[in-house]
Formats: structure tokens, C-alpha cells, sequence
């Protein structure tokens, strides 16, 4: 019988890994950590709703770090799952905030987890974005090449966590997926927004006209590899995860619209591309295939339904609700 602890458990990520583990009869509980409030049923998808099971507890990890130490003392998890983080792109402007969050947050709460012997395993979740654009599937070994402060920050906790586990020997895994998506999702994300967007006839305005390429999976099959991570994996090892090829942002948006039978063109605006916008990210998933037996069940032609659904249900609830990223600590 099992406890997960899932940090960053406001997140789109978190609760569709609170829903996988909640399905499994051998979970006993699933405590969530978050720095927010519980949104609405539009971002929870009413995961753990009345099941004893599961807890969510409103805890902002950068300054409350005794009392994320206090809940981990009193529920003693097996599994500490970090989602927590600033994941954006734009990382250039505050970026103070990201090393905060992303590395010295993870360094303080890792140093107090060494003398907590009930731990079995802290699952790092990292990013394909230290691997920067490819032309080919970066695998494990692949130069690194961050190009965001973003992305240096998870790389500088990747190394930490590598050196606590060789010297301290911290039980610790660290997986790379590439980019998420999923129901829940904030719509200031692409693929949640063009739903929304096209739901509300309004037009998506579509960033250097969609030519930027990722490599996008769906939510619970990252929620899988985590579960095989923490369950199967030796302690100390890496592993990338995500789908066998990248699409383009424009592939994706198209996707969308034939959804909701609207014409592409009458669908975008174009307007200019990111700052240091990565041109692909491709990822080489072989490692977690043959190791621990990790497979895509949910390709792109079906999540996309699966969004679709999912925008429609929850439209009033979407109305009103930010379509930018803004950044808070």
C-alpha cells in the first residue's frame, strides 16, 4: 500500500497524476501541495472529490518551508512527486523568480529530506528544454544546451539532486518529459486556448505563425511514466519521455479548427514569435520504453477530442478566466 505526495498540485499535471494513481487499488493516499487555492471543476476535473483518499493543502513551497516539512512529517509519504515550478518560456524578464522557485526551493527541501527515512523516492520532474532545439531525438546522454534562464534553472537542480543522490545518497529519479498537455490545462496554453478560442469565435492570435515545433503527449500518459519512475526505476537514474515525433504549433492549431470545422485562415492571427524561442524539441524515449516497459496509449488525434470535450463542458467556467501568462513568485 502506497502514499504519493505530489508537489505543484494545483497543476494540470499533478491532478491528472492524482486521478492515475487514485485508479490504482494499491494507492492508499494522494496528498496534493499547492501554492493556490483549488480552482474550479474546469481545472480539478473533481479529482479526489469525496474520496477519503485524497487531500489537497494550500502550502506555497518557496516560503513555507516548515510547514511543507510539518505535512510531510505528519503524512510521511512514500513517493514525493515535484511538479512544482515557473515553467514558461518567457523567463527573461523577473528571472530571479525561476531560480527561486525552480533550484533553491528543490535545494532546501531535498537537504531536510535526507534525514527523513521513510522517503523511498523524490521524483524529479524536469524538461526537455535542457536539451535546447535539436535536429534529431536528444537522449539521455545528449549535450545539454539551455536557452532560457528557465531551463539553466532545471538544469542546476538536475545536477543537484545527481550529486545529492552520488554523495548523500538521496533516493532520487529524474524525469524529462516533453511538452504536456491535457484537460485542466490554463487556457493560456496553446492548445487549451485555440479550444477555447474557437468555442467563443474569437481569433487565436498564433505566435511567429505556428513554425516552432514540440513534441506533445498527453497528460496521463505522463502520469504512467511517473508511476513506472517511482515504482520500477533505480534510484539515481534519468529518463526522457515523450511521443515519437514532434508537430508544429500550426499542425496542432489546424487540428483544433477542424474540430470545430472553422477554416485555419479565419481561425489565427499571426503575430511575432517568442523570444529565443526554441525552434523543436524532439526527445529519444527509448530508455524508458525498454527499461520500464513505458508506452504512448493516447496519441494527438484523440486528446485533441479529448480537449475539445473537455472546452465544452467547461466553457462558462473558462469565460473570464486570464488568457496571459502572468508571473507571480
Amino acid at each position: 500500500m502506497t502514499k504519493y505526495m505530489l508537489l505543484g498540485g494545483a497543476g494540470v499535471f499533478a491532478v491528472h497524476t492524482a486521478d492515475y494513481l487514485l485508479r490504482l487499488p494499491e494507492t492508499t493516499r494522494v496528498i496534493s501541495v499547492g501554492r493556490n487555492i483549488e480552482r474550479s471543476p474546469a481545472y480539478t476535473l473533481n479529482v479526489g472529490k469525496n474520496d477519503p483518499r485524497y487531500s489537497y493543502h494550500q502550502i506555497h513551497l518557496t516560503f513555507e518551508l516548515d510547514a511543507t516539512l510539518e505535512l510531510i512529517d505528519k503524512e510521511k509519504p512514500d513517493y514525493i512527486i515535484n511538479y512544482a515550478a515557473i515553467a514558461y518560456a518567457t523567463s527573461w524578464e523577473s528571472s530571479h523568480r525561476y531560480y527561486d522557485t525552480n533550484l533553491m526551493m528543490v535545494v532546501k527541501l531535498c537537504e531536510a529530506l535526507g534525514s527523513r527515512s521513510f522517503l523511498k523516492k523524490f521524483v524529479q520532474i524536469g524538461t526537455s528544454e535542457l536539451y535546447g532545439p535539436v535536429v534529431e531525438p536528444a537522449h539521455e546522454k545528449s549535450q545539454l544546451y539551455p536557452t532560457s534562464p528557465y531551463a539553466v534553472s532545471k538544469l542546476a537542480t538536475d545536477m543537484h539532486l545527481e550529486t545529492l543522490h552520488l554523495v548523500n545518497k538521496l533516493p532520487i529519479n529524474i524525469l524529462r518529459p516533453s511538452n504536456a498537455y491535457g484537460e485542466g490545462q490554463q487556457i493560456w496554453r496553446v492548445i487549451p486556448r485555440a479550444v477555447f478560442c474557437g468555442l467563443e469565435k474569437i481569433k487565436l492570435p498564433l505566435q511567429g505563425g505556428g513554425k516552432v515545433k514540440k513534441s506533445y503527449f498527453h497528460a496521463q500518459d505522463l502520469a504512467k511514466a511517473i508511476y513506472l519512475v517511482a515504482k520500477k526505476a533505480p534510484c539515481g537514474e534519468i529518463y526522457n519521455v515523450g511521443p515519437e515525433n514532434p508537430v508544429s504549433i500550426k499542425e496542432i492549431v489546424e487540428l483544433v479548427a477542424n474540430k470545430l470545422n472553422i477554416p485555419f485562415d479565419e481561425f489565427v492571427d499571426i503575430i511575432p514569435g517568442r523570444k529565443g524561442e526554441d525552434a523543436q524539441y524532439w526527445l529519444d524515449s527509448s530508455k524508458i520504453k525498454n527499461d520500464l516497459g513505458w508506452r504512448q496509449e493516447i496519441f494527438l488525434e484523440q486528446g485533441i477530442d479529448r480537449m475539445v470535450n473537455w472546452g465544452k463542458e467547461y466553457l462558462p467556467l473558462l469565460r473570464g478566466e486570464q488568457q496571459e501568462f502572468i508571473l507571480h513568485a
